[in-house]
C-alpha cells in the first residue's frame, strides 16, 4: 500500500516538475520563468521526496529525503527572491507585456 501511495505521490512531483520545464521554456521574461521554476520546484521536488519518504519509510534513505524535503522547502522560494531582486536592482525589465511593476513603486518610495 506504502508503494502505491509513494509512487502516485513520485508521479504528481514529476508532472509539477514537468510543467516547471515548459514554463522555463515559454515564459517571455527572467521574473516568469523565475515564478514557474520556484514554484514548481518547491511543489514538484517535494513531492518527489515526500513520495521517497513514503515509500521507504522510516529508514536512512525516508529521513534524508525528508531532511532534503525541508532544506527544498525553505530555500527554493528565498533564492528565486533574492535572483528577482538582483535582476531587477541590475536593470533586467520585465516583458513589455507585464501588466504592473509594483517593484518599481517600492523602490522609488525606498530612495
Amino acid at each position: 500500500m506504502n508503494e502505491t501511495i509513494g509512487g502516485i505521490i513520485i508521479i504528481i512531483g514529476v508532472i509539477f516538475d514537468f510543467f516547471g520545464c515548459i514554463g522555463l521554456i515559454r515564459f517571455p521574461d527572467v521574473y516568469n520563468r523565475l515564478q514557474a521554476s520556484a514554484k514548481c520546484v518547491t511543489l514538484g521536488t517535494s513531492g518527489i521526496l515526500f513520495g521517497l519518504f513514503i515509500y521507504k519509510g522510516f529508514t536512512a534513505t525516508g529521513i534524508k529525503a525528508l531532511l532534503c524535503l525541508v532544506f527544498i522547502i525553505l530555500t527554493a522560494p528565498v533564492s528565486a527572491h533574492v535572483l528577482a531582486r538582483g535582476a531587477y536592482r541590475s536593470g533586467v525589465k520585465p516583458w513589455d507585456g507585464s501588466v504592473s511593476d509594483d517593484y518599481e513603486k517600492d523602490m522609488k518610495n525606498i530612495k
